[in-house]
């Protein structure tokens, strides 16, 4: 019978076990303080700016994202997530997608709550919102990612683009990440950029038979994306590319040289890079992206989005922002042995001896009273051995034994053991302590 069960689920290709879809997974217990190190710093760099937190939902009209990430682009053609929505009560069905990137939500969410109407700029910023790309999953990528990201809208001021590529910056200064790089450029505005794209391609004409073909798709779609491309057979066209800073209007020079001098002042260290574009017309000016020792790939990256609130049906609002992926950054924290604080021990762990009810119904209420105090406390379960209890306990890492005996109930005491005590004195590190002093006791308010 058994055999035929086997040979059954061979042939029917039945699962012997469910696994994680390709691209999403686990985030384990033993992984979680990478990502609690990640969010408390993030966080608290994020209110030492003045940034505060927004959430928005993981499910937004299709239309939020086809507008602002633009036709034709890999996200809106190739990766989003998007299905319709049963009907409502009047019969319409709306298609939705699950949010493959943070910013137009947050604009969408400006907007519809008035935030317009507050003093600007408005400064946000999210924290482990999972996105959703429908993409090959590969290094450093997952069709589902989380992002820390950050929003500033309603000011064109050039401290503001410092102030949030300062942000950032310091983000990773606290993480303790070594070798970090900043490259930043100006792609211009609506004034000087298309004089620029028609340059661009008369450039790029002659060459495009040579070209890959996603650039040939980009010279018509999105020109400035052919200074993006990653083919090793495009690499010499476009650094013999004209360069944007090269083309740009006054009013854009000046704030670009403005976000410069700012910079200096925060300290960040920052080299021009000529070839940092944004495809969609909606960016403007300053765009950046960070990254780390001799890797390549980007960090992160983020720019000036000065035309998206008007597309989303605004009023046209400056803004800019950027998004960082925690499970990229976990990777470069690893990459460079950076190791997250390590999770508290508990302070005590509760043993009992014996197998009367009494016995153990006592230390079930310690343990319940001394978390609810505040103290980290941990127990055996099972009805293992006084041992076996103690085995635990010492493997723990925990700073006292409690120890909870038959002879201890009608005294109304415990026994507590230092289990971190070291040398000859060991055995004289047990005491006995009364239950109503146990909580100062474990504190280190006892008496020495």
């Amino acid at each position: 019978m058994t055999w035929y069960l086997c040979a059954w689920r061979r042939r029917s290709h039945m699962p012997e076990q469910y696994r994680a879809l390709q691209g999403f997974r686990d985030i384990l217990p033993d992984e979680q303080p990478y990502w609690r190190f990640v969010e408390e710093t993030t966080a608290e760099v994020a209110r030492i700016y003045g940034y505060r937190r927004i959430d928005t939902p993981t499910l937004e009209e299709t239309a939020v994202f086809r507008h602002t990430s633009g036709e034709g682009t890999d996200i809106v053609e190739r990766e989003m997530y998007s299905f319709d929505d049963r009907a409502d009560k009047e019969g319409r069905r709306v298609n939705v997608t699950l949010r493959p990137e943070g910013t137009a939500g947050v604009v969408r969410a400006y907007l519809e709550h008035g935030m317009f109407k507050l003093p600007q700029p408005v400064k946000l910023f999210y924290m482990s919102v999972p996105m959703f790309r429908h993409e090959k999953p590969q290094a450093k990528r997952y069709r589902e990612h989380h992002q820390f990201g950050c929003e500033a809208i309603g000011q064109e001021d050039p401290a503001i683009d410092a102030e949030i590529i300062g942000l950032l910056y310091q983000v990773y200064m606290r993480l303790g990440l070594k070798h970090i790089r900043v490259n930043i450029n100006s792609i211009g505005d609506s004034n000087c950029r298309p004089h620029y794209v028609e340059v661009l391609k008369a450039y790029y004409q002659p060459l495009l038979s040579e070209c890959c073909a996603d650039c040939q798709t980009r010279f018509y779609k999105n020109p400035l994306r052919l200074l993006d491309c990653k083919n090793s057979q495009d690499q010499a066209k476009i650094a013999a590319a004209p360069k944007i800073n090269e083309y740009l209007c006054e009013p854009c020079r000046e704030h670009f040289a403005a976000v410069q001098r700012f910079l200096h002042l925060y300290q960040v260290p920052f080299s021009i890079d000529p070839l940092i574009v944004r495809g969609l017309d909606y960016y403007s000016r300053t765009v950046f992206e960070f990254f780390s020792g001799d890797d390549k790939t980007a960090l992160n990256g983020g720019g000036r989005y000065d035309g998206l609130a008007e597309i989303l049906g605004g009023q046209p609002t400056p803004a800019i922002g950027f998004g960082m992926g925690i499970e990229r950054i976990i990777l470069e924290l690893k990459k460079q042995g950076i190791v997250p604080p390590a999770e508290l021990s508990a302070q005590a762990f509760v043993v009992y001896f014996g197998k009367q009810p009494e016995v153990k119904d006592t230390a079930v209420q310690v343990v319940a009273q001394l978390r609810q105090a505040g103290i980290k406390t941990e127990m055996s379960y099972g009805d293992r051995s006084p041992k076996a209890q103690m085995k635990q306990a010492n493997a723990s890492g925990a700073a006292f034994a409690v120890l909870i005996r038959e002879e201890d109930l009608a005294n109304d005491s415990v026994a507590v053991k230092d289990l971190q005590a070291q040398g000859m004195d060991v055995e004289s590190k047990q005491v006995q302590v009364k239950r109503e002093d146990l909580l100062a006791y474990l504190s280190g308010d006892q008496a020495s």
